[in-house]
């Protein structure tokens, strides 16, 4: 603490960003209580430690920047991804030399937690997509629609006409490859009605969705349960948040193959905030694979119609699944890498959101 006075430790203790300061030989003389929670060490383990010693664990990136504004100016990278624990965070790193009161060089680390504005950013970009998604979908759907009941119209008015029996076969093409196109339609819409909200428990869905798809996949399949038995009952439409879960995890499943590993696990998230509302109470929904991983061209189109990594299906259920969780009140994720792909379903609890669910299905009665 030689080179911080009580004064500077007492403000730089009540920072909301992590702050670490290094003496002139680079070793560790002072964490406030911010760096302590970011980055889950304790001060008394790494004063006088080297910053390769402890920090390269959570990010080479930041050792470089320390020892490149120890000897120049300040040096400010953005998005540096830190490994903690078992997870990962990402941070504004501003490094600046200085002297202090006696002269000596010091060198201080400012990161700056921003996973929670990158998360609010990105939900509202995957918020914005299904906004804009379904205003173009239902402006096709219109579009086509009309022609297609004009020619299964005029497709059966031949028909009568005909007396062969082999050209009735064209006709009949014709009007069942009208019916496809207009189911097609349909399921891109998304689902007709709104959610009938009734309280539920959501272990009951994931239970049904896991029998699903186990009576669907061969036995290389393993579908592993890790549940917070603690969750409360949420409002919410049983049949179409089924729906929504199946989607995921048969997405999840396809990308197996024939073998690996599905969790579905879920947890208790506490002020929450979900698009444009905040909720005290929420249950995170992680359906994880073990499969190859999303493809990078893919990632941020991942829930739009027709967009898809495989060849096993038309790209339409991650795009029902997110229009599904949307209605209530909810939205879907999704992080990717080799060998661990991560779907969050996140829907909101307790009272506040059941009344808002239910002001939303009354308004739509």
């Amino acid at each position: 603490m030689n080179s911080l006075t009580v004064l500077d430790s007492s403000v730089l203790d009540n920072l909301a960003s992590a702050v670490i300061v290094f003496d002139e030989d680079l070793r560790v003389c002072y964490l406030n209580q911010m760096a302590e929670m970011t980055l889950a060490v304790s001060a008394r383990h790494v004063i006088g430690a080297l910053p390769g010693a402890w920090i390269v664990c959570h990010g080479e990136a930041v050792v470089d920047l320390i020892e490149a504004a120890a000897v120049g100016a300040p040096i400010t990278k953005r998005g540096v991804v830190l490994k903690v624990e078992r997870t990962e965070i990402t941070v504004d790193c501003t490094v600046t030399p200085v002297m202090d009161d006696d002269g000596d060089k010091i060198t201080i680390v400012e990161l700056q937690p921003i996973d929670r504005h990158l998360r609010i950013s990105r939900e509202e970009r995957l918020l914005t997509q299904q906004a804009l998604t379904r205003d173009v979908v239902r402006g096709l759907a219109h579009e086509i629609k009309n022609p297609l009941g004009g020619l299964r119209g005029a497709a059966q008015l031949l028909e009568s006409e005909l007396d062969s029996d082999d050209l009735k076969e064209y006709t009949r093409i014709i009007i069942q490859e009208a019916d496809r196109l207009q189911e097609l339609v349909n399921r891109m819409l998304g689902p007709s009605r709104p959610p009938a909200y009734a309280p539920l428990n959501i272990h009951h869905v994931l239970e049904r969705v896991r029998a699903l798809v186990m009576a669907e996949t061969g036995d290389g399949i393993v579908i592993n349960r890790d549940y917070d038995p603690s969750i409360p009952e949420l409002a919410g439409d049983k049949d179409q948040l089924i729906q929504a879960v199946l989607n995921v995890v048969r997405n999840a499943a396809r990308a197996l193959g024939d073998e690996g590993t599905v969790i579905l696990r879920t947890r208790i998230q506490r002020q929450m905030t979900i698009g444009s509302g905040r909720y005290r109470l929420a249950v995170q929904i992680d359906i994880v694979d073990n499969g190859p991983g999303i493809p990078p061209e893919i990632a941020d189109t991942l829930f739009l119609p027709m967009v898809t990594g495989g060849t096993g299906g038309m790209g339409l259920g991650l795009a029902i699944a997110q229009s599904l969780i949307n209605q209530h009140g909810g939205l879907v994720e999704c992080s990717s890498r080799p060998a661990e792909t991560t779907f969050t379903i996140l829907l909101p609890l307790g009272n506040e959101a059941a009344n808002a669910l239910r002001q939303e299905g009354e308004s739509h009665d």
